[in-house]
């Protein structure tokens, strides 16, 4: 059947709560799990696509998804990886997604080599705004972590990014200890003339981490130790219930944002789900609970099955995550950024 054929269903003004109060208005969902890199702390190297291209989602799929979840009042999506970029006819499931009532706000997490080619295609099909993955500003260095990346075209995407006016750009960096944390202050300097949020994201103890996690992980309270040795930072009010806490050095053109996973949770604040490329929806990242969507996914007659499911889910989103340095078992290409 032809996208834009799929029936469009009403959306009502509801609110989708989990037990704890928390309104669930955002989904980061996974279109694919390939990836043009093999990042260090993501994929490892010696590993090939876990998943079958007959498990991956349709985009028919997908789209039937985001409709009953848009009825429940999800309003933000995300789409994920992998790399989203390398799925084939993504620019057509950005305008189908944007079509449907009730989605404000529909952004992208990509590492940026692709956009050169399709920032504007995508500004065009309706995609809000990028986050875009950048470990290094050092060439050789981001070739190490990312397997061979080229810096090059990560740097041509973001100015792509920017003449498609895909803004506000948000860089996400992982500082990892002796292996790019010097580059921290290299990368908070970048506001002070671009308007950009550069975003630091605390390492996450995956399984291809493993035991290193606790002598690689620079916390949050380090990162902004070191930030305030360049320049007071200043609170900055972006959002009422991001991940991030957002600082802004004295009449800087953009801002910095700390995001503190394990060390200082915000999961009292937690508004998102993640659906994975095979149809899985996941209440909380590091929860092992998920819920099979997939054989809902493919007939318009279960909608109202599929919005029990993701009710269902909302329920089981705990509290709080549990995560610690010891534990390492997930595996960030396979859930979705």
């Amino acid at each position: 059947m032809p996208l834009s054929h799929l029936p469009v269903w009403k959306v009502t003004p509801v609110q989708l709560c989990d037990t704890y109060g928390r309104v669930i208005d955002y989904i980061r969902i996974s279109i694919t799990d390939r990836c043009s890199l093999r990042c260090m702390y993501c994929t490892p190297t010696n590993s090939a696509s876990p998943y079958d291209s007959a498990e991956v989602m349709t985009f028919e799929e997908i789209l039937r998804f985001v409709r009953a979840a848009s009825e429940l009042g999800v309003k933000k999506i995300r789409i994920t990886g992998g790399e989203p970029l390398m799925r084939r006819g993504l620019p057509g499931l950005i305008t189908e997604i944007k079509a449907i009532g009730g989605i404000f706000d529909l952004s992208l997490t990509t590492n940026g080599i692709m956009l050169p080619e399709y920032a504007q295609k995508l500004a065009s099909a309706g995609l809000n705004r990028v986050n875009i993955s950048l470990d290094s500003l050092l060439p050789q260095r981001y070739a190490q972590i990312t397997g061979g990346g080229n810096l090059k075209k990560v740097t041509d995407g973001i100015q792509a990014a920017k003449d498609a006016a895909l803004t506000p750009i948000k860089l996400n960096m992982v500082p990892m200890r002796g292996i790019n944390d010097d580059e921290i202050e290299s990368f908070a300097r970048m506001t002070l003339t671009q308007d950009i949020h550069v975003r630091f994201i605390e390492l996450m103890p995956t399984a291809v981490i493993g035991r290193q996690y606790k002598e690689m992980l620079i916390n949050s309270s380090e990162i902004h130790q070191r930030l305030q040795q360049i320049s007071p930072l200043y609170p900055v009010k972006i959002r009422l219930n991001g991940p991030a806490r957002y600082y802004r050095f004295e009449s800087a053109a953009g801002v910095i944002g700390i995001i503190s996973a394990i060390t200082c949770h915000f999961c009292q604040d937690c508004n998102r789900m993640r659906l994975t490329a095979i149809g899985k929806l996941k209440p909380c990242l590091f929860s092992n609970k998920l819920i099979d969507l997939k054989p809902y996914l493919t007939d318009d007659s279960s909608i109202e099955q599929l919005k029990e499911l993701i009710r269902t889910a909302t329920e089981l989103k705990p509290r709080g995550h549990n995560i610690t340095a010891t534990d390492s078992t997930l595996a960030m290409s396979q859930i979705g950024g």
